[in-house]
């Protein structure tokens, strides 16, 4: 039995070392290979030669550039301390400035800000084209950072301590060279790190399989170690959970994208929490750990429910005792959307239908009671920030058709204040939104928007833009975008966003549905509402167009291959394609929780659906425009590379744009942005227009 293994073992290996071997596109994946590159300046300058002399090319990157650039947009708070922290890019700021002002001028019209660093400036200083990633204070006092910066835009970034009051990075502070990496305040002289230690130290999925404490005023070298994962975890990391002034080290150890285990610091020892591996922790709020559950637990005679909200006491739980209360139970059509806290109380949001409602909850006396908040309806809240010392927070409000609004609010009350709220960008009286649901291949309902103008003649010619993801348990829910509107809406098309299964949008089991050996369900349900979409004679093939990226570039990938007879333009940005060796390219072997494992039996599922293994010479695809980033270290760029690539050598055409920076997002300033809306517009309008 163990021989027989063991040989076909072997003779799978070297199957699929075969298969590499024969892919005659394998030196697109040389990221900065001279020839890599010269494809992509080749392919690039085809491309902008087509799009960029469109008649609404200008017009679309002029409009997108201003709703990008615009003076009044809503400067988005963080909180620390007595200060409300923003990042910002304008046309003055390219790559921006990292900034501050007091609670009292944010609440005024217009507030007076503190530049903390210029990105910009500091570009120019170190001839470097940095991105601004992030930055995390120390508690109490907020008076230093850990900022965090990318060299065009990648998920590799170099993190520096940042003095607030002088402005300055400190000389002798923490200083962490450039890596994909966790880092974190333990104390004010105490960082909890993991990061690239050497030969070893990362996972397959290119991670910290390492966490260490590294004390100030040591060599990263020197830090010591308090957890060692094992190279196919997807990222092993440290980090802090904060109950009022208590705060607690954890380490979790990711075995998939979408489980952990999870453990606390007692007595200089980690112990190993009692919970289900796939749970999600939140947070802990006067002792009670806030977890989210994916599957079912039963814990004695009771069993919480998929999706659920519980607490669990924290003391007791680390001594192996589990005194459970339930805090939100889900029904078949809502799901939990986020859950964050303030000082006192917890807030969670809920979407229900794929509509959002923000709940206060109050734990007194050892029990739990909610208090809606008077929030407006219909629409997506999103919550912005929370104050961990008092009981202030923001959350934004805003549908396909209402501008982004910044409330704020005090949990001890109902009360709101409409802060700042987005200019509008076009005229949304003259627009309806339609929710439909349409039946999938196997009889589930799938829900999807229709954005059109009210005027509008169901007669199959409507040019349409149909948007979705599918992966990751990611909801995609109403949003705002003057771009839209702009670009697409007000020129006669029509926008569609679907809930197909994959995300979020009804808990857990609606991602789970998509799993693995699950995934054609996904594809079926996108397939399903293109159909739906020509059925209600809403457009027809000829004028429906698709776009998505990531995950949902895989989904246009499959698309595409699998229906070229329903899509006449596919725009398919940083896509996952050849999902035969997405799990040897960068981050790709910490998505096959999502996928499966293509070096095993899942292959036989993979394959059937993998765009870059099903491409055919034979076949009339659309003009598919790929777009993708040199610099993304999460998706390799590969992918797009060696699709566009194969997909020409079979004599099919197509349009593809490599930016050579801005990483997984595709671009790092504000003109980028505007460049790629102009082409990807461009490109829909010749493909789609009547």
């Amino acid at each position: 039995m163990k021989k027989t293994l063991l040989l076909t073992l072997f003779l799978v290996s070297n199957l699929y070392t075969m298969m590499a071997q024969e892919d005659p596109y394998l030196w697109l994946e040389e990221v900065d290979g001279k020839k890599a590159l010269d494809f992509v300046e080749a392919q690039n300058k085809s491309t902008l030669n087509v799009l960029m002399q469109q008649k609404d090319y200008q017009d679309i990157y002029s409009k997108s550039l201003a709703v990008i650039n615009a003076t009044d947009r809503i400067a988005f708070p963080t909180i620390y301390g007595n200060y409300i922290y923003n990042f910002w890019q304008d046309k003055e700021h390219i790559r921006g400035i990292w900034r501050r002002t007091t609670k009292e001028s944010y609440a005024s019209a217009n507030p007076v800000w503190e530049t903390l660093l210029d990105i910009d400036a500091l570009s120019k200083q170190d001839n470097v084209k940095w991105v601004y990633k992030a930055a995390q204070g120390l508690y109490p006092n907020y008076d230093r950072f850990l900022v965090s910066l990318s060299k065009g835009g990648g998920d590799a970034v170099v993190v520096k301590e940042f003095d607030a009051s002088s402005k300055k990075f400190i000389a002798d502070g923490f200083n962490m060279p450039e890596s994909k990496c966790n880092i974190n305040y333990l104390d004010a002289n105490t960082l909890i790190v993991g990061t690239d230690f050497g030969d070893g130290s990362m996972t397959t999925s290119g991670y910290p399989r390492i966490v260490k404490l590294w004390k100030r005023g040591t060599a990263l070298s020197d830090a010591k170690t308090i957890y060692e994962g094992e190279t196919t975890d997807v990222s092993d990391w440290g980090y802090t959970m904060r109950d009022g002034d208590k705060n607690y080290l954890l380490v979790s150890k990711g075995t998939s994208f979408f489980s952990s285990k999870a453990y606390v610091m007692v007595n200089d020892k980690l112990v190993l929490l009692d919970i289900p591996d796939d749970a999600t922790l939140n947070t802990i709020h006067k002792n009670q750990l806030i977890i989210t559950l994916k599957s079912n637990w039963t814990v004695g005679s009771t069993t919480y429910k998929q999706g659920s909200v519980i607490g669990a006491n924290f003391t007791s739980l680390l001594t192996g005792t589990k005194s459970i209360q339930l805090i939100y139970e889900p029904d078949a059509y809502s799901s939990v959307n986020e859950i964050e806290h303030t000082k006192n109380y917890l807030l969670i949001d809920i979407l229900t239908n794929v509509k959002n409602e923000l709940y206060v909850y109050s734990y007194i006396n050892e029990r739990w009671s909610k208090t809606k908040i008077n929030a407006p309806d219909l629409g997506t809240i999103a919550i912005g920030s929370t104050d961990k010392l008092s009981d202030d927070y923001y959350f934004t409000f805003q549908n396909f058709l209402t501008p982004t609004s910044l409330y704020a609010a005090n949990a001890q009350g109902t009360t709101l204040n409409k802060v700042k709220s987005l200019s509008s960008y076009f005229d949304a009286s003259k627009y309806k939104v339609e929710q439909f649901k349409m039946k999938s291949k196997d009889g589930e309902m799938i829900p999807y928007f229709v954005i059109s103008a009210k005027n509008t003649i169901l007669n199959g010619n409507n040019p349409t833009l149909l948007n979705a993801y599918g992966g990751f348990e990611i909801s995609e829910v109403p949003f705002y975008s003057g771009v839209i509107g702009q670009a697409w809406l007000e020129k006669g098309g029509i926008f569609v966003l679907a809930n197909i299964r994959g995300g979020g949008e009804f808990g857990p089991k609606w991602h789970q549905a998509g799993l693995k050996e699950k995934r054609q369900n996904i594809y079926n349900d996108f397939h399903g509402v293109a159909e739906d979409l020509i059925a209600r004679k809403i457009t027809s093939r000829q004028h429906l167009g698709i776009m998505g990226g990531s995950n949902g570039g895989l989904l246009m990938g499959v698309a595409f291959t699998q229906r070229p007879d329903l899509y006449n333009a596919v725009v398919c940005q940083v896509p996952l394609l050849d999902m035969h060796r997405f799990n040897k390219l960068l981050a790709g072997a910490s998505w096959m929780g999502e996928y499966g494992d293509p070096d095993t039996s899942d292959w036989e599922f993979i394959k059937k659906y993998s765009p870059y293994q099903n491409i055919t010479k034979d076949a009339k695809y659309p003009e598919v425009f790929f777009m993708t980033s040199t610099r993304d270290d999460r998706v390799h760029p590969g992918h797009a590379r060696k699709m566009a690539a194969k997909m020409m050598d079979l004599g099919h055409k197509v349009y593809y744009y490599e930016n050579t920076e801005g990483g997984h997002g595709g671009s790092s300033t504000n003109e980028q942005k505007a460049k790629f809306y102009a082409l990807y517009y461009s490109y829909l309008w010749m493909k789609l227009k009547v």
